[in-house]
């Protein structure tokens, strides 16, 4: 069996608009995907918001929206969003200091993929949080999300607690692979140490894996 990892932030357009097509990948190959949950480039690098052409922005937004069309999903960006930002007096943005989203969502993306339900997990949290789902951390909404792929949001947040300390730790090493892999962007897929960057380069990713002898779940 081939076997991929991908690396994906919950606070990516591209992970969530990508992830669809990586779940159908591996419900119609003999394929297994290693989901490898990374802290979105607003955490890890911060100060690269400062640095940033303020044309990217828009264009990141204006592109999401028109792939998001051109696969037929839902598009609305994530309110709240899963990492807390403000504008400084430049009119740039910075990384707050409080996040109360962004490291609950990473470490139970990772408890999922402990419990071989990574992608499964990914697809229905990320389809929530970017389809339009108003205050999507409240109520029942990620709870539905967890119970649809066979998993319980209450014990993986009790878990999180928990492990906390250990639960970075594969964070950051999953940082390190997606570093060593050649690329820092997300999603980001590997096949035997090859990267493949972006939505857009999945179609490259089943082609390589073709090369290698693919074959059909059967």
């Amino acid at each position: 069996m081939l076997e991929i990892d991908v690396f994906w932030s919950f606070r990516s357009p591209w992970s969530y608009l990508a992830t669809p097509r990586i779940r159908a990948m591996q419900d119609t190959y003999d394929l297994t995907v290693n989901f490898r949950p990374v802290y979105p480039i607003a955490i890890r690098t911060p100060e690269f918001f400062l640095q940033v052409n303020p044309m990217w922005p828009p264009y990141l937004l204006r592109d999401s929206i028109r792939v998001a069309e051109m696969l037929n999903l839902p598009f609305v960006w994530p309110s709240p969003d899963p990492v807390k930002q403000y504008r400084g007096d430049d009119g740039k943005a910075r990384t707050a200091d409080d996040q109360p989203h962004i490291h609950r969502l990473t470490r139970i993306g990772v408890l999922a993929a402990e419990q071989g339900k990574g992608i499964e997990f990914a697809d229905e949290i990320s389809r929530t949080i970017w389809g339009g789902t108003e205050n999507w951390h409240e109520g029942d909404h990620l709870a539905q999300a967890a119970e649809r792929v066979g998993l319980s949001l209450t014990n993986l947040d009790d878990t999180a607690v928990a492990e906390e300390a250990r639960l970075e730790g594969v964070i950051e090493a999953n940082q390190i692979a997606h570093e060593a892999v050649g690329h820092w962007g997300v999603p980001t897929c590997s096949f035997k140490g090859e990267p493949f960057f972006g939505q857009d380069r999945l179609d490259v990713l089943l082609w390589r894996l073709n090369q290698e002898g693919l074959q059909l779940r059967t």
